[in-house]
């Protein structure tokens, strides 16, 4: 098993989008204020609810999600290294012919007509 961090556990950042910190949903604007004890009493309130909430759905439904989402990027990694990256290189080595055939024709029909083209606009100066 691999050593992480339990202090930052979105080294990657990657739920920056989810801020649900007390000053990030409540906040009070100047000219209308609660009085100062309801203030701290609410922001102890919504911190502590938050976090027994979100460790009781975690306990409750957090190792059974992450078995299945590990299924799933397990299923993801076989598929890719097992079927999409050798089709892929079995498409490469069949197309190539076909690519090579297609560049040939192309050569043949329109480099006369490029250099054509260019020799009629190279004759033409100011």
């Amino acid at each position: 098993m691999a050593d992480f961090n339990l202090d930052n556990r979105d080294p990657n950042d990657i739920n920056q989008h989810i801020q649900v910190a007390f000053e990030d949903v409540l906040a009070e604007p100047e000219g209308i204020r609660s009085m100062n004890c309801v203030w701290k009493f609410t922001y102890k309130c919504f911190t502590l609810w938050k976090q027994l909430c979100y460790n009781i759905a975690t306990l409750c439904c957090g190792l059974c999600i992450a078995m299945n989402w590990g299924c799933i990027f397990a299923e993801t990694a076989f598929y890719h290294i097992w079927y999409i990256t050798p089709y892929l290189k079995w498409l490469e080595i069949n197309c190539t012919p076909f690519k090579k055939l297609f560049r040939m024709c192309l050569s043949c029909c329109l480099d006369p007509i490029c250099e054509s083209v260019g020799t009629v606009f190279h004759a033409c100066k100011k």
